[in-house]
């Protein structure tokens, strides 16, 4: 989307102008209303037509948070987009923060993404036609929000894509090559291990997961290296392009298992922004990209496995692999770069869904000041997460009489805490580690679409939570 910027009154043939709520009436060049007929109250719209333009005014409320206005102009530009025929003109009043304008950007360019990806005759949002006009009036110099806003969205539209599209599309050889190519337009080092250097390596628990399918694993290790790091931050994605459960075969809602690297989409995502932002902080970021499948050569439940750490782990069910991946993941991350902080996400347990639904992440650490950093960065955007313990009481989930951990309990109860305790088990002790269990926040049912779809939930999260460091 290409913004010019101007100060003058000029029209285009669509004109969008944000208001708070007030209690006056609202008087914009010629035009007069009265707060009766329109006060600026969330999610309201006003519309008014004059000499072939058309004025959209758009209520934002009192006091309203950045995920309501970027939901209420990802809507505008979603379903208003017939109005969106050549040229456009926002107007920013000066009561409308950075954030507030950053909220905005973000949603009108989120706004252009559709899900037909493979329909014969979809046509593209007039946003994103080369000779589009988009023009920006604002009182103030907003030019680097405004680019900050459509970085922010364009990191998310990646993720929407890696995510919603099918897994004979998104393979763990995809990811990889999107990573060396996002590595290489945004400036990171990327460096792929296959089957054989990751055998060679000792990364035994991710080949095992791996085995059943006739798509080559690939573990993926990404480094951010601004000049002078403030900090060095260490990320890991789960990255199971497709889930069948394994032997231990799902049921049920694997039409949906395509999205079960979001984790790993995420990762990706906000490694594209952090880059394209340039903060000055060093991320090294690993995604373990897998399928589990079913043939002759997959695990079985009650095999006994290796893992980088050194530790053998008892397969009590094949369906508990996003935490044997990520179990390598975070041993690699942590022996060989020792970050000071280590966040991993994935969609691990449907037991978090059970207990948050689709409103928050899961969110485990000991480390109380993480816990406040990340909720605080998450609260900013809307991407909000809440607190499970990690207490030493459900230790005795993972504990194996075979082998020195076991990779699920068995249990109807605690799944998400005891998948949990798995992974704090190598974690080397680390005092600043999180996961943060998004199983059911990354793809869901909203206004934006028929079907389930990506929400890039953590892109911006882990990024805010990353610059407010």
């Amino acid at each position: 989307m290409k913004i010019h910027y101007t100060n003058n009154q000029t029209h285009k043939k669509l004109n969008l102008i944000p208001l708070l709520e007030t209690e006056e009436a609202i008087i914009f060049d010629e035009i007069h209303l009265s707060k009766t007929i329109f006060s600026g109250k969330k999610d309201s719209l006003y519309f008014y037509e004059k000499d072939e333009n058309i004025f959209i005014f758009i209520g934002l409320g009192k006091d309203p948070d950045y995920k309501s206005i970027k939901t209420t102009f990802r809507r505008i530009s979603t379903k208003q987009k017939s109005y969106f025929k050549e040229e456009a003109k926002l107007f920013l009043s000066g009561d409308l923060s950075n954030d507030y304008i950053e909220a905005i950007i973000s949603g009108l360019w989120l706004g252009t993404y559709q899900l037909g990806h493979y329909k014969k005759d979809i046509t593209k949002h007039p946003l994103e036609l080369n000779e589009f006009i988009f023009e920006v009036n604002s009182s103030s110099d907003v030019k680097n929000v405004i680019d900050k806003g459509l970085k922010i969205a364009n990191a998310q539209l990646e993720t929407y894509h890696l995510v919603d599209l099918p897994p004979n599309k998104i393979t763990p050889k995809h990811l990889a090559d999107w990573a060396i190519e996002a590595g290489k337009k945004f400036g990171f080092s990327v460096e792929v291990f296959g089957q054989q250097k990751s055998k060679e390596v000792g990364l035994d628990a991710f080949i095992s997961v791996g085995k059943g399918s006739a798509n080559e694993s690939q573990f993926i290790i990404m480094d951010y290296q601004p000049e002078n790091a403030k900090k060095h931050i260490g990320l890991v994605g789960k990255g199971i392009t497709f889930d069948t459960g394994g032997l231990n075969i799902k049921t049920a809602g694997m039409v949906h298992m395509k999205c079960d690297m979001a984790g790993a989409a995420a990762v990706l995502g906000a490694m594209q922004l952090i880059a394209d932002l340039q903060l000055p902080y060093r991320v090294t970021a690993i995604v373990p990209a897998c399928e589990n499948s079913v043939d002759a050569n997959s695990f079985l439940p009650s095999d006994v496995i290796g893992s980088y750490s050194g530790h053998s782990i008892e397969i009590i069910d094949t369906d508990a692999e996003g935490r044997l991946i990520l179990a390598d993941g975070l041993s690699y991350l942590i022996k060989n770069y020792n970050p000071e902080t280590v966040i991993d996400l994935a969609t691990l347990t449907g037991s978090s869904v059970a207990t948050f639904g689709n409103e928050c992440g899961a969110l485990f650490t000991n480390n109380e000041l993480l816990v406040k950093q990340l909720q605080q960065a998450g609260d900013g955007i809307g991407e909000r997460l809440w607190p499970l313990p990690l207490w030493d009481a459900y230790k005795s989930d993972i504990e194996s009489e075979i082998a020195d951990v076991k990779n699920y309990s068995g249990k109807p109860v605690a799944g998400a805490i005891s998948a949990a305790k798995f992974l704090e088990f190598f974690t080397e002790n680390h005092t600043s580690w999180a996961h943060l269990d998004i199983a059911g926040v990354t793809f869901v049912d909203d206004e934006f679409a028929k079907t389930k779809h990506a929400t890039a939930f953590g892109v911006h999260l882990i990024t805010n939570f990353i610059e407010n460091q």
